[in-house]
């Protein structure tokens, strides 16, 4: 490999060198982080058109309370592209890392997006993971 080339897994290494302690929250932030990167890369003419959804993070009930008020859902997936391809209306993916798992609110959401199959739905536990994905559901264009 050149080197002006690195894999997602030693930009990783390179990034986390100097930390002594790993945080495994911050592992499914920095993955999603790197997708989201790549994508604006990959793809600047869908520039937009993938966004993440701010569901999770702490909350004092307060701002809980007018979260909900002005609509946000429960379990709502992490990041979604809006662009329609020959089988769906959008993709929906769920960032989880290699052992995390959906909560209940995310496997409700995901049944009553899912129902009527317009929209496509993926949980993607890596970098590769994204990638591949994304790819797919744009070359059926």
């Amino acid at each position: 490999m050149s080197a002006n080339r690195m894999t997602f897994d030693e930009l990783m290494a390179k990034k986390n060198a100097v930390k002594t302690r790993k945080v495994h929250k911050d592992e499914e932030h920095r993955i999603q982080c790197a997708c989201v990167r790549w994508f604006s890369l990959q793809y600047p003419r869908l520039h937009g058109r993938l966004f993440a959804v701010p569901n999770g993070g702490r909350r004092d009930a307060t701002t809980a309370a007018k979260l909900k008020a002005e609509g946000v859902v429960a379990g709502v997936a992490d990041l979604i592209l809006l662009k329609s391809n020959r089988d769906y209306g959008a993709l929906l993916i769920e960032m989880k890392t290699l052992k995390g798992r959906q909560r209940d609110s995310q496997k409700q959401w995901q049944n009553i997006v899912c129902a009527d199959s317009e929209y496509k739905y993926v949980v993607c536990r890596s970098f590769d993971d994204f990638k591949r994905e994304v790819d797919d559901y744009l070359k059926n264009d």
